[in-house]
């Protein structure tokens, strides 16, 4: 099963899901803002992208510039501050099984839809 980590007010996130859609294959929507991963699943969801927890921080977030720009912190407190504020996770992730990617540009879905 296809999981897309999905935000409906950002345009990439929209252009992710419809590419699901137009694929046929079976896929799962979680509404990140609403449903927030918790910490193991977001480390779960790094270690499938093959990336530091940074590289998943959304930095223009206000949240971000207001709360964490130029602090250095540990992988785990950047697990903790994503599950503090989902705003600041990067989107869409699409995951199937043990493949993952943050399909920005949309055309990185294709990685997972073969």
């Amino acid at each position: 099963m296809i999981t897309i980590y999905h935000n409906n007010r950002c345009t990439k996130s929209r252009c992710a899901l419809a590419e699901l859609e137009k694929s046929g294959k079976a896929f799962k929507v979680v509404y990140y803002l609403e449903t927030p991963p918790n910490k193991s699943e977001l480390e779960g969801i790094v270690q499938k992208l093959g990336i530091k927890p940074l590289e998943l921080i959304r930095k223009g977030e206000k949240v971000f510039t207001e709360n964490y720009k130029g602090k250095t912190l540990t992988d785990k407190e950047w697990i903790d501050a994503m599950v503090a504020h989902p705003i600041l996770i990067e989107r869409p992730i699409i995951i199937s099984g043990d493949q993952a990617v943050i399909a920005r540009p949309t055309e990185k879905i294709k990685e997972i839809l073969g």
